[in-house]
């Protein structure tokens, strides 16, 4: 029998002696363990025999699908057609860049024109008040700009600096005050930026003004059309019940004429024309 295996199978026969070298004779259980565990051995090679034959299948078959795809019309010149494509989305990168540094170049420019121009109308803003207020309790009224966290987003309001104190004009001031305020920021307004918009309106300046800060005001406006007398396009339009203050601005150095209206007992308007009187 042993010589019979030795003649057809060599290296089975080397394997067989090999064994009965290193057990004794015999020795049942041992040889059944051996041969469980290249059973073992043998199938787990099968499991991955074939899981690798199904994988190459599925990527077989995934390559013709793919082949399929690309002779696609909707794939013709693919190649041309994603360099275009590419060079688009670049450009526009580029031009988004571009656009984002100029924003930013503009809010820049933004801030520092509204950081002069506040300085401006502060500025006239104080020579006015101090030119026509004659109470000795505000030294001078100023605007403050506020950021609220937004680009460009402020809260304006109006102090007052009284011995190097600043407070806000809101709810301390009284209303001839606020009156004589609100007519200083708008004159201030209209001399930083309508230095070309000849038309300057006022409707009832003195309303709430006592009579010494009646006549600081219209000194104040004859100093403004003093210094708007060169442009030609410069008209004051002053809307006023208060004839004294309007003899006192309305002066032959810079008007011809007043103008009064007058309703009649049918209540119909009048325009009427007057000489100015010295």
């Amino acid at each position: 029998m042993l010589l019979a295996i030795s003649v057809a199978y060599p290296v089975l026969f080397q394997l067989v002696l090999l064994l009965c070298c290193n057990m004794q004779v015999g020795d049942r259980q041992a040889l059944v363990q051996a041969r469980q565990a290249a059973q073992e051995r043998r199938q787990e090679a099968q499991r991955r025999q074939y899981k690798a034959q199904g994988s190459y299948a599925v990527v077989v078959d995934n390559a013709a699908t793919a082949r399929r795809s690309l002779n696609d019309p909707k794939y013709h010149q693919i190649h041309a057609r994603y360099r275009k494509q590419l060079i688009e989305l670049k450009t526009t990168e580029m031009a988004a860049a571009d656009l984002d540094k100029y924003h930013k170049a503009l809010e820049r420019a933004l801030l520092a024109f509204h950081t002069g121009k506040m300085a401006d109308i502060n500025k006239i803003v104080k020579e006015l008040w101090q030119k026509t207020y004659r109470g000795q309790d505000i030294d001078n009224i100023q605007i403050k700009a506020d950021a609220e966290g937004t680009a460009r987003s402020y809260n304006y309001r109006v102090v007052m600096v009284s011995g190097g104190v600043e407070l806000d004009m809101r709810g301390r001031c009284s209303a001839g005050q606020k009156v004589l305020a609100c007519l200083i920021i708008r004159l201030a307004l209209a001399e930083t930026f309508c230095l070309n918009c000849g038309i300057l309106a006022l409707d009832e300046p003195t309303t709430n003004l006592d009579a010494e800060n009646s006549a600081s005001l219209a000194d104040a406006l004859r100093a403004v059309m003093a210094t708007r007398q060169e442009q030609d396009n410069f008209q004051l339009i002053v809307i006023t019940h208060d004839e004294h203050f309007a003899h006192m601005i309305g002066t032959r150095q810079h008007a011809e004429y007043l103008w009064r209206i007058t309703k009649d007992d049918q209540q119909h308007s009048h325009i009427a024309q007057e000489e100015i009187l010295e």
